[in-house]
């Protein structure tokens, strides 16, 4: 059996009212602008806008946000000014991804290689600011 075929039986299919398909674009992500509510993510490392849950949950990628958290002790450590200020980018191409982490003064801080992912962008980017995780359209 075809492995694409296979896995996109495993991942969370989103529908609207009429049943149609709804994939994630660029275009849902630059409609946020605020949030209603912060929602807090378990590792506790940050709490995050409505605009990253409709990526995560969207994009199925809970994933990056585990990603992210589980970096934020280690570059604390080693530069407490991301305290403040992160910027994140996921950078995909042939399901294979790379993960950033830049300052504001946009100084590379961390990389991660992802090995496969099925995230459906090619690209995105997100803010920590003050431990709120936000689309750039929030910020």
């Amino acid at each position: 059996m075809n492995f694409d075929r296979l896995t996109s039986r495993l991942v969370p299919q989103f529908n609207d009212e009429k049943g149609d398909n709804l994939m994630l674009t660029q275009d849902d992500l630059n409609g946020f602008s605020g949030t209603d509510e912060v929602h807090s993510h378990w590792l506790k490392a940050f709490v995050y806008t409505d605009g990253v849950k409709f990526l995560a949950d969207r994009g199925n990628a809970h994933w990056l946000l585990d990603t992210i958290a589980s970096h934020q002790a280690n570059l604390l450590r080693k530069d407490p000014s991301l305290q403040s200020f992160q910027i994140w980018k996921l950078s995909v191409a042939d399901r294979k991804g790379v993960l950033w982490c830049g300052s504001d003064s946009d100084q590379l801080k961390q990389v991660q290689k992802i090995p496969y992912t099925d995230f459906p962008l090619a690209e995105v980017k997100l803010y920590l600011v003050d431990r709120i995780l936000l689309l750039p359209s929030e910020y």
